[in-house]
């Protein structure tokens, strides 16, 4: 179903790929912990068809688990009522019944969170239950430290926002200097944040993440086209003011401390007026693990507005956590407190919005959305620019397919590159096999160091297809722009 991709999409029979580890590793971990999250939730039903059905989810989510360790084929998708259904179905054929260790690794990762999806959207009792919840949460709890000092220093930025705004206009050039600086360091720790993506970091310790979200090292980031994205917002800025909207769009990755730093860029988007309205765009459904849905983003609004009780006694947390934390002092209820009103008079002012659509969790690639998704794909041209977040947002924009490390992004990206009326700008931290647009010689320098995996593959194979484990860790990252609109 995918439009025109001349390289092969990574499969999961591929020794040297990311696919092969997730689907005999970390999917297993995976539908363990969801298993996990459901038994801990019966441990408080006494209902008895609540107790019923959440026993059969249990049961559900263990066949599924079998049929991957087992590497059976794949089975049609149980009608849920929702028009998505229909897709998976139809691909799932017109790949000729696949086994879970030989096909398409994008397809196959989205089918496992639409099917467990399916296993609550057919209960009555269970329906809106998300099973990644509880982990989402406990996430952002621990991210405290993080989130008192972004919001504190947000409070400051806007300060200096308004003072320079109030300057001259002879300080006009000091005011978008101070601008760019203050957009790059949001966009950075955005890109960054993205590590605390969860369905990536299962096997790693608490420890682990908080030293990974410390990265955001600048010369980690090995394509940077920031510059002109902000010289796109600072044009349209510039632009008499004629009441036409100018609109930013954000396709949002994880929910917690990377969905708290996107609000913050939003909120410093509408406050610099770099733009007038910016839409939020999160999955419908529970999705890897913590991929943002409505709920996530009314649970974030909830938790900054009393922060002392999310933060001091965390409910998900044990005893002798919630002992060892100390209240947050009276300047950092103020910085959080500050945030929360802003983000809560934008949001009913109606210039911070959410938009769903069950787009995104689809099973194809983003090649397809002119085609399938067409008024989307309309709305998002108004945009002037369209920011997507994070690894599987950037795996669907290039189809998750075995381009040339060099080859163009706006040649990857397809239908949604040039002439396609889109502003694409992609914010990843690389944690799969798939990156484009990359220096002559850069793939082979990373996969050269200690642990990059050029060390050969399969069957002998060298060159650029032997490995590229360096873009499994996290460490590294591409932010690329493509103007589709020129």
């Amino acid at each position: 179903m995918e439009i025109d991709i001349k390289p092969p999409q990574y499969r999961t029979s591929d020794k040297t790929s990311f696919a092969y580890v997730s689907a005999r590793e970390r999917w297993q971990v995976i539908l363990n912990g969801a298993i996990d999250d459901v038994h801990r939730a019966l441990l408080a039903v006494t209902e008895p068809t609540q107790r019923y059905e959440g026993e059969r989810i249990v049961e559900g989510i263990a066949k599924l688990k079998y049929e991957i360790k087992h590497d059976k084929q794949l089975t049609p998708l149980p009608d849920d009522g929702y028009s998505d259904i229909a897709g998976y179905n139809l691909e799932l054929g017109e790949l000729g019944t696949p086994t879970w260790l030989d096909m398409p690794w994008l397809y196959a990762e989205c089918y496992i969170y639409r099917r467990l999806n399916t296993l609550f959207s057919l209960s009555t009792t269970w329906k809106t239950y998300d099973v990644f919840h509880r982990q989402k949460v406990a996430a952002f709890q621990s991210s405290r430290a993080a989130v008192v000092e972004l919001a504190l220093r947000y409070k400051d930025l806007i300060s200096q926002i308004e003072t320079k705004h109030e300057a001259a206009d002879t300080e006009f050039e000091k005011v978008e200097e101070a601008e760019w600086i203050v957009f790059t360091e949001i966009c950075e720790i955005c890109l960054w944040g993205n590590v605390t993506d969860l369905s990536h970091w299962i096997n790693l310790a608490h420890d682990d993440v908080q030293r990974l979200q410390g990265l955001r090292a600048e010369d980690n980031i090995i394509v940077n086209d920031l510059p002109f994205a902000f010289q796109v917002l600072r044009k349209t800025q510039r632009r008499p003011a004629d009441g036409k909207d100018r609109r930013v769009d954000i396709v949002l990755d994880n929910a917690g401390f990377e969905l708290f730093v996107d609000l913050i860029l939003a909120a410093y988007l509408l406050s610099a007026n770099l733009a007038t309205t910016v839409i939020l765009h999160p999955k419908s459904i529970p999705w890897f693990i913590s991929d943002v849905i409505p709920t996530d983003f009314s649970d974030l609004l909830n938790a900054l507005a009393d922060p002392q009780a999310f933060f001091h006694t965390p409910p998900l947390q044990g005893e002798h956590e919630k002992q060892a934390r100390k209240p947050l002092s009276e300047q950092e209820l103020d910085g959080l407190s500050f945030l929360s009103t802003q983000l809560n008079h934008f949001h009913a002012e109606g210039r911070l919005r959410i938009r769903q659509d069950r787009f995104w969790t689809e099973g194809g690639s983003f090649w397809r959305m002119p085609g399938t998704a067409p008024e989307l794909f309309e709305e998002l041209r108004r945009s002037e620019l369209v920011i997507f977040k994070g690894d599987l947002n950037y795996g669907k924009l290039t189809a998750d397919a075995m381009w040339d490390p060099t080859t163009p992004f706006a040649d990857a990206i397809g239908p949604l590159g040039p002439s396609s009326g889109l502003r694409v700008l992609a914010l990843r931290t690389c944690k799969a096999d798939v990156v484009v647009g990359l220096p002559p010689g850069k793939d082979e320098e990373l996969r050269a160091r200690e642990g990059g995996g050029g060390e050969g593959g399969e069957g002998g194979r060298t060159g650029a297809w032997s490995g590229r484990k360096w873009a499994w860790s996290g460490k590294w990252a591409v932010i690329q722009f493509c103007d589709g609109k020129s």
